[in-house]
């Protein structure tokens, strides 16, 4: 058996605003780790990618970066054979 390690995060991250520098909480769904991930703001969906560095998305001619949701905790599980 192998052992697979499962990363849980938080449901939130902050964005900022690359322009003004300001700063949002928005909700985090579909999170594909160091790939993309869904940001969701007042029920805007935006799409961000993994850059390497930071998730980037862009909405209404706004460049959003963030780090992404906080990691919570790590859980080692059985994979199967």
């Amino acid at each position: 058996m192998r052992n697979q390690i499962d990363n849980i995060y938080e449901t939130t991250a902050v964005l900022t605003n690359t322009r003004t520098e300001v700063t949002i909480n928005a909700e985090v769904g579909e999170l594909k780790e160091n790939q993309s991930l869904n940001a969701y703001i007042a029920g805007e969906k935006i799409k961000m990618l993994w850059n390497g560095k930071t998730y980037v998305g862009n909405v209404h001619g706004m460049e959003l970066t963030t780090p992404g949701p906080k990691l919570i905790r790590s859980v080692n599980t059985k994979g199967r054979f």
